[in-house]
């Protein structure tokens, strides 16, 4: 079970960031009515939390890049 897990895993961060992925799963289930709208609401405001630390962390490692406007 173990490899297969890690098989999918190993996919699954190749082509969708586990994050966005848990997104796509909640607006699935606020969908068919499993995931109540306030559930989803709670669940967007983490995701676009979480990538905006992330952006900042980015920027903070590596500098902001401006770019150039000519």
């Amino acid at each position: 079970m173990s490899r297969i897990r890690a098989l999918i895993d190993r996919h699954t961060e190749r082509f969708i960031s586990r994050k966005f992925l848990a997104w796509l799963t909640a607006t699935g289930l606020c969908a068919f009515s499993i995931l109540t709208s306030s559930d989803w609401v709670a669940i967007t405001l983490v995701y676009i939390g979480s990538q905006a630390v992330v952006d900042v962390a980015l920027k903070w490692k590596h500098g902001y890049k401006q770019d150039s406007i000519t």
